[in-house]
């Protein structure tokens, strides 16, 4: 069990701890976002590309990326002495797609890393929160070189519900990462407190 701080004096505080996925297409910076907030050593099972793969891994877009994850990422940050997330980042293949149900087990919520060059490689992970009802922010990872959108183009062009944030997010950049992260607790405390109002009324 993790132990918060404690003033002098005062019992420590046992906080609360919380899941969060980190989603996305293939290449899109999910295990950068993993690795730039926590404060641990991230656990990463990252392993070469290889020729044999080449039929199945679309690299288009990210030529120069040489591994991908096969299982997971893991990370923690703690936000207040009296809460912790744990952050799993998902394998973006779609030959890994089978290890979603397992590790989403659980989870608060999301963030679906997007690429305004390649879009359509979120369209899935954005499909699999809606279908379970998992609460889910879209950080659109600014990629140096890429073009900016307004907003509401994004949005237009990913078919988003307007509920769901969507903001814009440095995946290597540790202050933008957890402004990300805050959105997304945020957006899935409001949405559970909405589910507890309609259940009483």
């Amino acid at each position: 069990m993790i132990f918060g701080r404690s003033q002098r004096g005062k019992p420590p505080v046992e906080p609360v701890t919380l899941k969060i996925l980190v989603a996305g297409g293939f290449g899109v910076g999910k295990t950068t976002l993993v690795g730039a907030v926590s404060e641990i050593r991230p656990l990463r099972t990252e392993e070469l590309l290889t020729e044999a793969g080449r039929p199945v891994d679309d690299v288009s877009g990210v030529e120069g990326k040489h591994t991908t994850t096969v299982a997971m990422d893991f990370g923690r940050i703690t936000l207040r002495e009296d809460l912790v997330l744990y952050l799993f980042g998902t394998p973006g293949q779609e030959r890994f797609w089978f290890m979603w149900d397992e590790l989403s087990e659980g989870a608060l919520g999301a963030v679906v890393l997007a690429d305004t060059r390649r879009l359509e490689d979120c369209f899935a992970a954005i499909d699999y929160f809606e279908r379970r009802s998992i609460p889910f922010v879209v950080g659109i990872n600014c990629f140096e070189g890429s073009a900016r959108y307004p907003a509401d183009t994004v949005r237009q062009a990913l078919d988003l519900d307007a509920d769901v944030p969507l903001m814009m997010c440095d995946a290597r950049d540790r202050e933008s990462v957890k402004e990300t992260l805050i959105g997304v607790v945020q957006h899935a405390m409001a949405q559970a407190a909405d589910r507890r109002r309609v259940v009483t009324t």
